[in-house]
């Protein structure tokens, strides 16, 4: 993406963004209002950008004509996630995997590996609304990887999900990076740290860091960042060092 650009009425949430993300796993890290669920929006082709070019698997997002051949390679948990309640785990993933075109013959195996891969096997003919939370948002996990997705776009993934379940979706996060582009939002720096392969820090809409979560690291052991670990001293170093110079910059 080059130049993006996105406001929400008077507000502007992207300005002037240029980004690229290739395969791995890519962590999304700011402040709340920072602009990365605007981000993964955009990108999920759920809300349009305002100015700039997107390019999404070699399509340009903005013609609506390469829309729904991109959206059938994408897997997206947004932060608010709706579902069927009267669904079973099973009748829900299957049903997302037919609003994604994925071949009939291949739907009931792709539903139950997607189902297991997120530790829920043995709940995927319970009904959606019996289920806790947590388990709730793994159904979600599940409906974003079911067709194998090119690009996963997951916003605040692990949100609900106890210590334990955390450890198995970094894990899983790890995997798909393997061949996709995964691109997680989340204010939780310690799931960076462990599964990320690259950090996005985005401030007031702007890139204000880049780099590995090692390299972030780095710059928590050397500056005067607040945090318990080095990587959290490094996005608080990170973010000061760009409002420094948002503030010379004005």
């Amino acid at each position: 993406m080059t130049g993006l650009h996105v406001r929400h009425r008077r507000t502007v949430a992207l300005e002037s963004v240029d980004l690229d993300f290739g395969p791995g796993v890519h962590g999304l890290l700011g402040p709340n209002g920072a602009g990365k669920t605007s981000l993964i929006r955009v990108l999920a082709t759920v809300a349009a950008p305002d100015g700039g070019r997107v390019e999404l698997l070699g399509d340009d997002i903005r013609d609506h004509r390469r829309r729904a051949a991109v959206r059938r390679r994408l897997g997206y948990l947004p932060q608010e996630f709706g579902y069927y309640p009267g669904f079973t785990v099973r009748e829900f993933v299957a049903y997302v995997a037919w609003l994604k075109e994925m071949p009939a013959t291949e739907t009931p195996a792709a539903v139950e590996r997607a189902v297991a891969r997120v530790g829920l096997a043995d709940r995927i003919d319970a009904k959606v609304k019996t289920l806790s939370g947590g388990m709730i948002r793994r159904v979600g996990i599940a409906q974003a990887i079911v067709n194998e997705p090119d690009v996963l776009l997951l916003d605040e993934p692990t949100a609900g999900l106890d210590p334990e379940q955390r450890v198995e979706f970094r894990a899983l996060l790890r995997e798909l990076g393997a061949r996709s582009t995964v691109i997680v939002s989340t204010h939780l720096v310690e799931d960076v740290a462990a599964a990320c392969t690259e950090v996005t820090l985005v401030e007031s809409g702007r890139v204000a860091y880049r780099g590995t979560p090692a390299a972030l690291a780095e710059l928590g052991e050397a500056a005067d960042g607040v945090g318990d670990n080095p990587i959290e001293r490094g996005y608080t170093a990170a973010l000061r060092a760009h409002r420094g110079l948002e503030g010379a910059a004005r």
